[in-house]
């Protein structure tokens, strides 16, 4: 497939960030710099000269103080599904990272990934929930209100440090990185100085370095196309043999794996541990363009993927397979979270 791996330098500078070695210490005057000019912007926000704005719902930030995907969508997406279970009426707001658009779009499911972004699109499809995007969010939120004046709440897809929209409740998401060698950007993997108070914190790795509350992340049982036929990954699993057996009436196409997140290999890993054994894998840039040339170029494979990268490569190959991830949260979770969401609900504005 034409399309790049993951660049050299990406994977050099996430080690680098692991310790304080060589490499984080020629970038550490930079990270001063860059740690001033984020407590300035703190500071002016507090002094009120830079004005941060509320939307008339209460509004749950879910983000990370680390650079790079910690697993914030699903975690979004299980929170939206467990709201929606209680009867709520919750809209998704996000910046569209990526998208080739500008300015404040619904996301509908006739948008393409390309214009909304992949990771709205997604939250979209999967939750049916409006979402909206825009450069500021306080923007989409309030488009979201004006569409859908029902909403009884806002859940912010990313937006740690996005100080100019207020918000009621914040979720920090974290990998089995933690906060890394403990720097800032670009010495360091941190967004922000650490620590900063949190209301919960979420951890999608095996092994939290910190308190906190473990998700649990595993493939759904089947994968789906674009028309919403589904394959059970037990017979995807048998695939293989099939091929391998000429006395199989219609020997299956070969599958090829490819995922363009921020830990592809963790994708695969989860595939095999499900029995599923790609004959090829390929790691992609987070965000991934895909391209005709590009998939045509493998067309005589059965494509697997993840769901964010389906919504950008259906349209190209709308027989591809996509396997959702499931995001599981504790029941300890849910108990506090709602604590606060029914004290948001009940208390005026």
């Amino acid at each position: 497939m034409t399309a790049p791996s993951q660049p050299a330098w990406q994977d050099t500078l996430r080690q680098a960030w692991t310790e304080r070695g060589l490499l984080a210490w020629c970038f550490w005057p930079t990270s001063l710099l860059y740690g001033a000019l984020v407590r300035l912007r703190g500071w002016l926000y507090r002094l009120h000269i830079l004005k941060t704005e509320r939307v008339k719902v209460p509004l749950v930030v879910v983000g990370n103080v680390v650079a790079g995907g910690v697993g914030k969508t699903p975690v979004v997406m299980a929170l939206v599904e467990h709201w929606q279970a209680q009867g709520l009426a919750v809209g998704v707001i996000s910046r569209g990272y990526g998208r080739r658009t500008l300015g404040c779009l619904e996301v509908t499911a006739h948008a393409r990934a390309q214009d909304v972004g992949d990771e709205p699109s997604l939250i979209q499809r999967r939750t049916q929930a409006p979402v909206f995007v825009a450069e500021r969010r306080i923007d989409a939120a309030r488009a979201l209100l004006a569409a859908y004046p029902q909403t009884q709440l806002i859940v912010s897809d990313d937006g740690l440090q996005h100080l100019a929209l207020h918000r009621d409740l914040e979720i920090g998401v974290f990998d089995d990185r933690g906060v890394g060698n403990g720097w800032l950007l670009p010495a360091g993997p941190l967004r922000e100085p650490w620590p900063r108070p949190l209301d919960l914190v979420v951890h999608t790795g095996q092994h939290p370095v910190f308190a906190g509350f473990a998700a649990r992340r595993t493939l759904a049982d089947w994968a789906q196309r674009a028309d919403g036929s589904r394959v059970a990954l037990s017979e995807l699993a048998s695939w293989a043999t099939s091929m391998a057996d000429t006395s199989t009436h219609e020997p299956k196409p070969p599958l090829f794996a490819l995922a363009g997140i921020a830990q592809p290999e963790a994708f695969f890993a989860m595939l095999r541990t499900r029995g599923v054994h790609p004959e090829h894998t390929l790691s992609l840039p987070d965000h991934n363009e895909f391209e005709s040339a590009s998939c045509n170029e493998y067309k005589l494979y059965s494509l697997i993927c993840t769901e964010k990268d389906a919504v950008k490569l259906w349209p190209l190959r709308p027989d591809a397979l996509a396997v959702p991830l499931i995001c599981t949260l504790p029941e300890a979770f849910f108990k506090q979270l709602d604590a606060h969401i029914t004290d948001l609900l009940t208390s005026p504005r």
